[in-house]
């Protein structure tokens, strides 16, 4: 499992069989992208494993976590490769709904 830690944001990544999964915790904004994305960049581009954000651990996003977790979405479609967020807490949530992008989310997880 390798660690990416910030003082307010965590990334984790964790292998399994034909996937990885990145547990997210803190804060996803400005200020961490270039972590986040330091952490994302060499999973995204393998089209043979699962890529998988957990965010049961997070306690808020703004608009530069959401365009990354946007551009992950798109690269990994791009490459017709499985891209899911799950756990998304009730906060996040209701930020993905009112934003409308809850349904690109919830639609890639399910269909693969």
């Amino acid at each position: 499992m390798n660690t990416n830690t910030n003082d307010k944001f965590n990334a984790k990544t964790q292998m399994g069989e034909g996937a990885c999964t990145v547990f997210l915790s803190g804060e996803l904004d400005l200020s961490v992208a270039p972590d986040f994305r330091l952490v994302m960049e060499p999973l995204v581009s393998n089209p043979e494993i699962d890529l998988i954000v957990n965010m049961k651990d997070m306690t808020y996003i703004d608009s530069t976590g959401i365009g990354i977790l946007l551009s992950l979405l798109k690269a990994r479609h791009g490459m017709d490769a499985r891209f899911a967020v799950e756990e998304v807490p009730p906060q996040i949530q209701k930020l993905f709904d009112m934003t409308g992008i809850a349904k690109f989310f919830a639609s890639q997880e399910k269909s693969q």
